[in-house]
């Protein structure tokens, strides 16, 4: 679609009349000279001045808390920059490939596209990837008590940092140096639904002269969300509010063949019956909004100062997460080849039968305990030579994950149910309960599990080079070494086709990559300063790659700086893309060719994809650019504005299933598109299983800008006001030559206003968030090929939620806030869907079901 120039002139207009009336905290205050030199995100070069070429935001720790999230996944998909494929345990059900896990999603790039950091450095992903071969890091493994601040580098960064930064980084800085000893309390609930969330963290810290440590303690615990509780959220037939009925065709009662013909058991309801023979079922009160859920979590750092500017630092970190997954009862198909025979003594056709569709909703609803251990360690030493700052450290990470299913959990094995029916125990017909000592024969336990390391080395330095035009040149220099593998190993009563409905995954890799890298900071004039970084990488499985970067940063005035940054970057593929074995989703879409030659499974009905690994991929490639001015004419006003683009080429996707679909699907005899035989009279029968793999697609291109302002007013004795505005307009989202900007999931215009006051011990906040409104349903009649370009849809509203937060410290030791997230009680607009993710009224990768939350928590400070 184009895009119309009135938008642009609107968002001009707009940014010109906040511009008149506020203004970032960009303006910090340098009142007190430093001279200690740190490393600032998006630089290796360390420096007296925080602000670089690059745009940063900064998260600070106040900023954090006046949100009131104690879950760093809340708290990131608040943000602008943030975008589709943010996700968390919210909405996780037994059918996603990352239950229990949480991610970021810079620009809507996608989680592999974020490169996450902790204090600089790179951490394990986790063991098990989101949507088969979506690798990320685990943000529910970083502890929010934890966080000093949190850096989000806006512009690509692979000549910094290597692989994975395309559309950014993000940051966590922990709390170090810390003196004393504090203790937080929290505990907040949803008026609504009884969902409670329980937090504790302890901080201690002791420092000297030449050393000090500083120790965290964690805990946090939600109780569940359950769909039946959520009303229309929690129903997968939505077509009494205007949307689809996207309820399963696997049914209890179900349906058979009766002498080759489709016969719907005639105890299904009237309302769940279909034309096509079908008895439908709604899952949808089975799985949970948001799952029970404990953390708890162990930071250690520490400094030692040996003299000769020699300083040895160590960072140990470990985290124990427990979460649930819940779906509906085991939905059988015909793939699964189970019979009634002419004996059975509830078999009304007096004939040997084949069932067809069924749900053995009488052995429960299928759940998953998920547990996930992460372990990271940091050590090595610091120091100066001659002028020039030196580091050199190893690290070591682990991710370890487990899901575990029990005989009582709803997993039925569908040999143990075949040895029933033909014993004429178990009774398939009429959606009969069966009793639970036939329900115990054809369950069984389960688990999968999953495991990643990563190992790696880096040393730098970090100095003045040279001088230029009497200037110095600063530069920074270093190597890296890294080794990484990730395994994924199912249940083996998956990989022999015993376990039905559930997405399957299975994938074992490993590689080693080294790095060298070089910046400078050239001071060309007294006013500009030029960036020029290179980085050289090499991959044991596909190669090798050089990534440049060039950025400038001039100062005209005192008051204002012209920034710039043009990088090519990449992101190498996944070891779950590389190493993925047969692996299972499932999609609704409608069997348009069966439904053609017979004239059945013309509704939108749940069909299976297996996808397997590519090894011959090759590694994305990048450019972004960045352009940008900030005006800071005193210390209460600042203003920035940031025009951003980001290619990509080659990038790695699913293989679009419509087109595989139109192409195969039309063929009885295919081996990608899979079916099972036709009945007498037929010339294509049920659509088994369709096969897809991970390629190198097209180019994706995506811009927009950024928008930021910060204003300080002082109301003398009766305190401080700021309010603080982060603006992001999306004006370009096209990949495989389809423009995504303003469709499903892609929204325009987000932006988050902080306020606060502040006043002695008193002070207050109202946050205010907004998502613009995008197009709904990109497949529109959900034959597998996106065609939002020649329909259109309905929209999905815009949404504004308001935070209000108020605290008192009531001494130096006692500091007690109140709150309220969605402070109005807003449901999420209303959605049709995606027929994939998305099939309860809503979009959950974009807006949360929660509704209003209260909270308090305590602050003890010893």
């Amino acid at each position: 679609m184009t895009k119309k120039y009135s938008q642009l002139t609107a968002l001009s207009l707009a940014i010109a009349a906040v511009c008149a009336t506020s203004a970032p905290a960009f303006a910090a205050d340098e009142g007190a000279d430093k001279v200690e030199k740190i490393e600032v995100t998006g630089s290796r070069i360390k420096r007296t001045d925080m602000e670089g070429p690059s745009p940063i935001q900064t998260i600070g720790k106040e900023e954090i808390s006046s949100f009131g999230y104690d879950n760093l996944q809340q708290l990131l998909e608040k943000m602008p920059v943030a975008g589709n494929g943010t996700f968390s345990t919210r909405g996780n059900n037994q059918d996603s490939t990352a239950n229990g896990g949480a991610a970021v999603s810079l620009r809507g790039l996608g989680p592999d596209a974020t490169l996450v950091l902790i204090n600089g450095r790179r951490v394990a992903i986790s063991a098990f990837a989101e949507s088969i071969t979506n690798s990320f890091v685990d943000i529910n493994s970083i502890p929010v008590s934890a966080i000093e601040r949190i850096d989000i580098l806006k512009d690509g960064a692979s000549a910094i940092y290597g692989s994975d930064a395309v559309a950014g980084v993000v940051n966590v800085i922990l709390k170090k140096d810390f003196d004393g000893l504090e203790l937080n309390l929290g505990f907040g609930g949803t008026d609504g639904p009884s969902y409670e969330e329980k937090t504790a963290s302890l901080l201690w810290g002791s420092s000297t002269n030449d050393s000090n440590v500083t120790i965290i303690l964690d805990y946090f615990n939600n109780s569940s969300f359950s769909a039946d509780e959520a009303g229309r959220l929690g129903t997968a037939n939505q077509s009494p509010y205007g949307g689809e009925d996207f309820r399963s065709s696997r049914g209890f009662p179900g349906y058979f063949y009766v002498d080759g013909e489709k016969t719907i058991d005639p105890n299904c309801p009237a309302e769940n019956a279909t034309s096509s023979g079908s008895c439908l079922f709604d899952y949808g009160p089975y799985g949970y909004i948001i799952p029970a859920a404990e953390r708890v979590g162990a930071i250690v750092q520490a400094e030692q100062n040996f003299g000769n500017d020699i300083t040895g630092f160590i960072e140990f970190a470990v985290q124990h997460n427990t979460s649930q997954a819940g779906g509906a009862p085991t939905p059988l198909d015909e793939d699964a080849g189970l019979t009634v025979p002419a004996s059975h003594p509830n078999n009304p056709f007096g004939m040997d039968i084949d069932i067809g569709r069924y749900r053995t909703v009488d052995a429960g609803p299928r759940r998953w305990d998920i547990s996930s251990d992460t372990m990271r360690i940091v050590a090595g030493f610091r120091g100066t030579l001659n002028d020039w700052d030196w580091e050199l450290a190893a690290q070591k990470g682990r991710s370890k994950s487990e899901q575990t299913g029990s005989k009582g959990q709803g997993w039925v094995r569908v040999d143990y149910l075949q040895a029933e029916i033909d014993a004429g125990n178990y009774n398939p017909f009429g959606g009969t309960y069966n009793s639970p000592e036939v329900i115990d024969r054809i369950t069984t336990s389960l688990v999968r599990r999953g495991e990643s390391h990563m190992t790696s080395f880096d040393g730098s330095i970090t100095g003045e080079a040279f001088t230029f035009n009497d200037m110095p040149v600063l530069m920074a220099a270093g190597f890296e070494y890294r080794e990484e593998d990730v395994e994924d190993i199912p249940d083996d009563q998956f990989v022999r086709g015993l376990i039905f409905g559930t997405e399957s995954v299975s994938a074992a890799a490993e590689r080693d990559q080294w790095a060298a890298y070089v910046e400078f900071s050239i001071p060309l004039a007294d006013s500009f300063e030029l960036q020029l970084a290179g980085r050289y990488d090499d991959y044991s499985d596909f190669g090798s790659t050089t990534n440049p970067k060039v950025a400038f940063r001039w100062t005209p005035s005192d008051d204002m700086t012209v920034r710039g940054s043009w990088a090519q970057g990449f992101r190498a593929p996944s070891l779950a893309q590389i190493g993925l074995g047969p692996s299972e989703e499932s999609q609704f879409f409608t069997d348009t060719y069966r439904c053609q030659a017979t004239g059945k499974d013309c509704g939108v009905l749940d069909y299976n994809i297996q996808f397997a690994g590519n090894p011959n991929l090759k590694a994305e490639e990048s450019e972004s650019m960045n352009l940008g001015i900030v005006w800071a004419p005193t210390h209460e006003i600042g203003l920035g504005i940031d025009f951003w683009s980001i290619t990509q080429d080659n990038k790695i996707d699913e293989e679009p299933f419509g087109p595989l679909y139109d192409a195969e699907c039309n063929n009885q005899n295919s081996t990608v598109c899979e079916r099972l035989a036709p009945q007498p009279g037929e010339s294509l029968g049920v659509l088994r299983k369709l096969h897809s793999t991970f390629k190198n697609v097209t180019s994706q291109e995506v811009s927009g800008v950024d928008f930021s302002a910060s204003y300080l007013y002082s109301l003398g004795e009766s305190g401080d006001l700021k309010f603080n505005l982060e603006y992001s307009f999306l004006n370009k989202f096209e990949k495989d030559d389809l423009d995504y900007t303003g469709e499903y999931g892609y929204p325009e215009h987000r932006w988050v206003l902080t306020n606060s006051w502040v006043q002695d011990n008193l002070s207050a906040n109202l946050n205010i968030s907004y998502i613009g409104e995008f197009e709904d349903t990109p497949d529109i009649d959900f034959d597998g090929t996106l065609d939002f370009e020649e329909n259109t849809s309905r929209m999905v509203d815009s949404q504004i939620l308001l935070d209000l937060q108020g605290s008192y410290r009531f001494s130096d030791g006692i500091k007690v806030s109140l709150g309220v997230n969605n402070l109005l009680d807003e449901e999420p607009p209303f959605a049709i869907g995606d027929g994939d993710a998305d099939l309860y009224g809503y979009v959950g990768k974009t807006h949360n079901p929660r509704g209003r939350y209260i909270y308090t928590k305590v602050t003890f400070n010893f």
